[in-house]
């Protein structure tokens, strides 16, 4: 970023962290709201339906790495315990402490210091993918209709979810839970 005056310029670096959300509650354009809730009746039609969801720009959606739809969370879920299935915080902790930790060793002769500022050609050394996973992806392109961006995109995410998991090597299971991340691509652009 930089700042300039008449005599006086100064660049700062800045690595930026965009957390977005649509609203679709409480904008007009989607009128009743319930699009993709499970305890209401969306009573919009598929025209309706995409003119609100076409409010947001394609090129600015393929510039963000992960985008989901997040659910409403039900009062009882709230003020239930938690289920016992669940990953306790602790143990995320230091699986992302790992993976960060994985990351600094694989980027000490780089100028980076996470998978999501890799450059194209730091993604095709540190991202490499078995046939399997290249099939596999290969058909998501295809049926998603996702861009060049988006494919260096997954293999960054695929990169992190493998680093998560303390695995060298990316695998089949970390592209499809990073296409899975894709969410926006797949529900309403393709």
């Amino acid at each position: 970023m930089s700042k300039s005056r008449v005599s006086f310029q100064d660049t700062t670096p800045v690595r930026p962290l965009l957390a977005a959300r649509s609203v679709r509650y409480l904008e007009k354009p989607q009128p009743c709201g319930f699009w993709n809730d499970p305890t209401h009746e969306c009573r919009c039609t598929p025209l309706q339906i995409q003119r609100y969801v076409g409010r947001i720009s394609g090129p600015l959606l393929d510039r963000i790495d992960i985008h989901i739809d997040v659910p409403a969370v039900r009062f009882k879920e709230l003020t239930g315990d938690t289920p016992p299935d669940t990953e306790p915080s602790v143990s995320i902790r230091e699986r992302v402490i790992g993976a960060r930790a994985a990351q600094q060793k694989r980027f000490v002769d780089e100028k980076i210091y996470s998978n999501a500022a890799m450059t194209p050609r730091m993604i095709r050394h540190y991202c490499r993918i078995d046939p399997e996973s290249e099939q596999m992806l290969e058909r998501a392109m295809t049926r998603l209709g996702l861009s060049a961006r988006a494919y260096d995109r997954i293999l960054k995410v695929s990169r992190t979810i493998a680093d998560l998991e303390g695995a060298d090597e990316i695998r089949s299971p970390h592209v499809a839970e990073a296409v899975g991340y894709r969410s926006l691509d797949r529900t309403y652009w393709a």
